[in-house]
């Protein structure tokens, strides 16, 4: 009984120094980062990225020269990727594409939670409130207080936007 209860042990203490690990990891690799950023397994962001208060990773790689801003209560699920760049494929000097890359920045509004596996592609905005469902590819942009998903993501609903403004009015949060 006593072996079974050190490997608990160990094991709980092991998830925290990872998570220890991945925020102090994150916080050196972003712009700016406010408080209570948590991170849960392994991560990557540019140093382009502004992370404002109580941002939860669940494993977030960030890629390209544009800037990401990611709202506050922003909640993440696992293996998600977010793109700032694309090939210049279309006015480029060679084909498939040639060396050069066009930026365009990600812009994630506050209380916004996306499923696990989700890609956000350069130059979307995803609004306030905004759910966005695992394995989707984020396109284009998304209104607030809408659930979205498939690729590429489509509005299929929306939250109950007269129940959303009262828990955040009654700060609510998590």
């Amino acid at each position: 009984m006593r072996y079974i209860n050190l490997i608990s042990y160990l094991m709980r203490v092991g998830k925290n120094v990872k998570k220890y690990i991945c925020t102090q990891k994150v916080k050196k690799q972003c712009m700016t980062y406010g408080s209570y950023l948590k991170v849960n397994n392994w991560s990557t962001v540019t140093g382009n990225t502004i992370i404002k208060d109580h941002v939860n990773f669940n494993g977030m790689s960030i890629r390209g020269n544009g800037k990401v801003i990611i709202g506050s209560y922003f909640h993440s699920g696992e293996d998600c990727l977010m793109i700032t760049h694309n090939h210049n494929y279309d006015t480029g000097n060679a084909i498939p594409y040639d060396r050069t890359y066009i930026y365009k920045d990600i812009i994630i509004e506050d209380f916004v939670w996306i499923g696990s596996r989700v890609t956000i592609l350069p130059g979307v905005r995803i609004g306030e409130g905004a759910v966005i469902q695992a394995g989707s590819v984020v396109s284009s942009n998304i209104p607030p207080c809408a659930v979205a998903g498939g690729n590429p993501a489509r509005v299929f609903k929306y939250r109950d936007i007269d129940h959303f403004k009262k828990l955040k009015e009654e700060e609510k949060f998590c």
